[in-house]
Parts: structure tokens; C-alpha cells; sequence
């Protein structure tokens, strides 16, 4: 039976694929594994029986990585699960900065008692006009399962697209609409958009990836939107380009006390994952990951572990080793077998930076004393019995 905790509300759809071999548990030590959402977990004590967090989303910020990874606890996002729900709120955005719908919006509950109000509207309108999309350039940065959507969603609103990403996967490439224009050099996507949004991951190396540098290279009256993280974007310095006229619009879904209430910032109350469907995508996604990872010992969609699947196990064990991306381990892994006379049927390593991860399919039980044994090989964090 494994021991499931919810450190936030889990959406019941995703909860319903748990089987009668999961039970739910508010005690945070008995769990195998963590389902969360929003909850940091930064000062969290780890218990040692923790071997999986899921986090019901794309973003782990909230979630220490590496304190997992040297502990052998593998950490699922859900990439893709919430793409849809956030994609429609960034042409949203991109519309309520062209238009500036919420300002006529907030002029009609001025007027309201006014019995000429439809007259004196039609004076009134110009003020909240707007432009179109139509026509207009947007550069994505960052083509990850949102910034493709996007991307592609764009070009049925008419307007021209570039995207730039260095890292962009195959399957990403395959599904972009093959008119979005690839740029070589972010510069590009700063120099001849009219329309600005980045979706990349937030990490050190992309701390203030928008500031007055780059800013510096934009178009006069360029928007600027951040549906991804808040610390991507200099905030301070976005808010002095608008004042100075070079930004026209910068539209965030990221409250906070530096954009609040400041004219030229569109701020939306952190709404992009947050549609009904968006919520039941991740959490089932996040419970699938997390049952095959627990049951077979596969995993997809980690953030801190390689990729690893053998499918499920049809010989006697299973085990899994978590340990140091180093020479000689699978050497020492598969001796320690052999020398107690337990045969190998199949075997698989993968590795990812500085971990990696080995699973081996086994003829025989694996008794204690070896799983102890193997654990004791030095540069080795956990060993798991899968089965």
C-alpha cells in the first residue's frame, strides 16, 4: 500500500486514478510520495520514506531540487497539462493591451445613472480605441508547450510571429506552425516585435532575462508580457521604460507591489493554470507519473532524474539505484549481484547533469544484506526495491 500526501488541494480527477493500492495520508511521514501545487517546501524536513514529490504544474521553484536529488526523492512536473488555459490568457493579454477594453469598462460604471450614456459613449470611445492584432509582430522567447501554442494561436489572429529558442525540442519544432519565423539571435525578436512574451524557465541564468538592455534594443511602444515567472523580467526597469514612453504596455500575471496599480501595467491575479481544466490536467498527469514511478519504478517528466522506462517488470525484482553521475558504478552495482550468484535480465542507466539513475530486472529475490550492500558503495544516495 503506498501513502499518498496532498500538501494542496488535489483536484478529484486526478485523485480518482488512484487504486485500492493508494491510500491518502495527512501524515507528511508516512507518505511514499507528495502531490503539490502552490506549497513551498524549501524548509520542509524530508522524511527518509519519501522517494516522489509531483508538482500538479510546470513550474518546481517551490520545491528544493537538489536536496531531493541527493536524497534519491525524483521530482515530476506536468509540462504541457496547463499549456492550454495559460496560452489563451497571453492572447487575452496581448488583446486587453491592444484595446484598452478595462478602462471603457470602468468609464461605463462611472456613467452609470447617466440616461445619455449611450450618446455621450460614442464621444467617449476614442479614448479607449486600440489597435488590432492583426498585422502586428510578437516575438515568443522561450518554444516549450506554451510558447508553441501561442506561437501558433497567433498566426490565426493574422499576425506575424518569430520565436527564438535555442534549446527547442523535436517535438516542439514538429508542432510549431511552419510560418513562425525562427530567429537565430534573441536580438532579432527585440529589435522587430511589436508584441513581446517569454515562456522560459526560471533559474538563475534567466533571473531579469527582460531589463533595460534589452529593453534598450525594442521597438518604441512595444507590449511586453510575462505569463511565466516574475523574476524573468526586471519589473523596476520595465516600469521606467513605460514612463519614458519606450514600453506602451507591459501585462503580467504576477501581483506584486512593484506593477500593482501602476498605469501602463496590466496586472492579472495569477490566473494563467488556474482554469478548471487546467487544474484536472495537471493533477492527473502528476498521479499517472507518480503510479508508474511508485509501482514500476519508470519515470517521465522529471526535473531532477533522467528519463527511465522498462516498461513493467514481469521478472522476480525490480530495484532502483539513485547515485552520482560517475565511472565505474554500474560496474560495482552488477559485481555486488553476481558475487551473491542473482543474475541480471535486464538493466538500463541514464543520467541527467551531476545524478543518474539505474534500474536492473533480477531472477531471483534480492534479500537485505545486498540492498544494504549496495547502498554502502560510495557515491550511491538510495536503493529502492520496486518489486
Amino acid at each position: 500500500m503506498f501513502q499518498i500526501n496532498c500538501l494542496n488541494p488535489i483536484s478529484k480527477v486526478g485523485l480518482e486514478n488512484l487504486t485500492e493500492n493508494y491510500q491518502l495520508t495527512q501524515d507528511i511521514n508516512d507518505a511514499d510520495a507528495i502531490l503539490v501545487r502552490s506549497a513551498s517546501m524549501h524548509d520542509m524536513e524530508l522524511p527518509d520514506k519519501l522517494v516522489g514529490v509531483a508538482r500538479a504544474g510546470a513550474g518546481v521553484n517551490n520545491i528544493p531540487l537538489d536536496k531531493c536529488a541527493e536524497k534519491g526523492i525524483v521530482v515530476f512536473n506536468t509540462p504541457g497539462a496547463n499549456a492550454n488555459g495559460v496560452k489563451e490568457l497571453v492572447i487575452l493579454g496581448m488583446l486587453l493591451a491592444a484595446r484598452d477594453v478595462v478602462g471603457g469598462i470602468e468609464w461605463v460604471k462611472s456613467d452609470v445613472g447617466d440616461d445619455n450614456i449611450a450618446k455621450v459613449a460614442e464621444k467617449e470611445k476614442k479614448k479607449f480605441a486600440g489597435t488590432e492584432l492583426f498585422g502586428k509582430k510578437l516575438g515568443v522567447i522561450g518554444l516549450g508547450a506554451i510558447g508553441v501554442k501561442v506561437a501558433n494561436l497567433a498566426r490565426h489572429f493574422g499576425m506575424e510571429v518569430m520565436g527564438y529558442d535555442p534549446y527547442v525540442s523535436v517535438n516542439a519544432a514538429w508542432s510549431l506552425n511552419k510560418e513562425v519565423k525562427h530567429a537565430f539571435n534573441v536580438d532579432d525578436i527585440y529589435s522587430q516585435c511589436d508584441y513581446i512574451t517569454i515562456h522560459v524557465p526560471l533559474m538563475e541564468s534567466t533571473k531579469g532575462y527582460i531589463g533595460k538592455d534589452a529593453i534598450n534594443k525594442m521597438k518604441d511602444g512595444v507590449v511586453i508580457l510575462n505569463f511565466a515567472r516574475d523574476l524573468l523580467v526586471n519589473e523596476a526597469e520595465v516600469i521606467e521604460a513605460i514612463k519614458a514612453g519606450k514600453v506602451h504596455r507591459y501585462v503580467s500575471d504576477f501581483p506584486n507591489p512593484t506593477t500593482a496599480g501602476v498605469e501602463g501595467c496590466i496586472v492579472i491575479p495569477h490566473l494563467g493554470a488556474s482554469t478548471e481544466e487546467s487544474e484536472d490536467n495537471c493533477a492527473k498527469m502528476a498521479v499517472l507519473e507518480l503510479m508508474d514511478y511508485l509501482e514500476n519504478g519508470n519515470i517521465k517528466n522529471s526535473v531532477n532524474y533522467p528519463a527511465c522506462d522498462m516498461g513493467v517488470c514481469t521478472k522476480e525484482g525490480r530495484i532502483a539505484i539513485y547515485h552520482k553521475n560517475i565511472a565505474n558504478m554500474i560496474t560495482q552495482f552488477t559485481a555486488e549481484l553476481g558475487g551473491k550468484g542473482i543474475n541480471i535480465s535486464d538493466l538500463t542507466n541514464k543520467s541527467k547533469g551531476d545524478v543518474a539513475y539505474t534500474m536492473m530486472d533480477v531472477e531471483a529475490h534480492v534479500p537485505n544484506d545486498i540492498i544494504a550492500a549496495l547502498e554502502k558503495i560510495d557515491g550511491v544516495f538510495r536503493v529502492r526495491v520496486v518489486k
